[in-house]
């Protein structure tokens, strides 16, 4: 086989791949291979390129005894880590008189490992936020079935607690259920117009019980005007009572909800309209800005759970904002409050 014909037969597979001979070196590289090990390494010793231990060996035993093999290689775009697996295969009759080489192929599985990962601290996550309310359960019908059996008190005390262990869980699945459906739906534009100024009015309506018992004051500060944008009212509505809940909750006692329209907002590149969620609370620390929307991730844990908070509310506000080509924004500093802001285009 002549060296124009090996290269043409690398160049026409779709993964990097490279060809390796009895004497060690690189006797082919496609352009995919160039890309992920670098430029004008043929002819050079592969151990000089592919220097991790695994890949190296099965190379050095494909070359010996001709048979198939796969290894793990990482490496890094720029970006981010990558894993690749490497596929060996023996091709007999190449490379320096004729001795054969071994054909090696780098198939990108960076996004596999990641969708695994994500798999199992999901899992990992969900099983740990119902084993709490289980083991508060079970504990709980044990005592009431033993010590507490004729105690009337601790009974009712207990029967309370329990109540709301309960009803946490529910709220857990609930918001795993809506976060599906919103994931399901994400590529899906919505089509309908929506009133944001009394969608907004609505929410502030619907959350003035909880925002009496907390004594703080909730204000809208909205144009004249109506502002509308195309989006869904039952999605829209489900961002907004989680960001002022989340305010009346967490922040001070005041929270102020401020509405403006603008003909270009250069971070969706289109006329769109801002709604702000501001408070006066004690606000979030720089380290967790980032990680914010991440399921299950919570600020201060202990006073989200104790507050009825399943750490999904802003992983669900996020879904729901990238289906409507929006943006949220977190700015915050400690000891002056939050600003959360929402950008749809119109």
């Amino acid at each position: 086989m002549t060296t124009d014909l090996i290269e043409g037969f690398l160049a026409a597979i779709p993964l990097p791949a490279v060809m390796v001979d009895q004497t060690e070196r690189f006797i082919a590289i496609n352009s995919g291979a160039e890309a992920l090990l670098g430029q004008g390494i043929q002819g050079r010793h592969f151990a000089t390129i592919l220097r991790q231990p695994s890949v190296a060996t099965a190379i050095e035993a494909c070359l010996h005894d001709k048979q198939s093999r796969t290894a793990r290689h990482l490496s890094n775009d720029g970006a981010q880590d990558t894993t690749y697996t490497v596929t060996l295969r023996y091709v007999p009759g190449v490379g320096a008189v004729g001795g054969g080489a071994v054909l090696a192929c780098f198939d990108d599985i960076t996004e596999r490992e990641q969708a695994s990962q994500m798999r199992r601290d999901f899992v990992g996550n969900v099983s740990h936020e119902l084993r709490t309310p289980l083991t508060a359960l079970i504990g709980f019908i044990e005592t009431l079935r033993g010590p507490a059996r004729d105690d009337a008190a601790a009974r009712d005390r207990f029967l309370t607690i329990m109540e709301g262990e309960a009803s946490r869980m529910n709220r857990l699945v609930g918001d795993l259920l809506s976060l599906n459906r919103v994931e399901s739906e994400e590529r899906v534009r919505p089509k309908e117009k929506v009133d944001l100024t009394g969608l907004l009015s609505s929410t502030l309506k619907t959350l003035a019980p909880v925002a009496e018992a907390r004594s703080s004051a909730m204000t809208l500060e909205a144009p004249e005007d109506t502002v509308s944008v195309t989006g869904d009212p039952d999605q829209l509505r489900q961002v907004f009572l989680n960001l002022v809940e989340n305010a009346v909750k967490y922040g001070g006692d005041q929270v102020r909800v401020v509405l403006t329209h603008t003909d270009r907002d250069p971070s969706v590149r289109a006329p769109a309209a801002r709604i702000q969620v501001i408070d006066n609370g004690p606000g979030i620390a720089p380290i967790h800005l980032p990680r914010l929307t991440e399921r299950f991730y919570r600020a201060d844990s202990h006073r989200s759970r104790e507050m009825g908070g399943t750490g999904l509310g802003l992983a669900i506000v996020k879904h729901i904002i990238n289906r409507h080509r929006g943006r949220l924004r977190v700015e915050s500093d400690l000891g002056e409050g939050s600003v959360f802001t929402v950008i749809l285009p119109d």
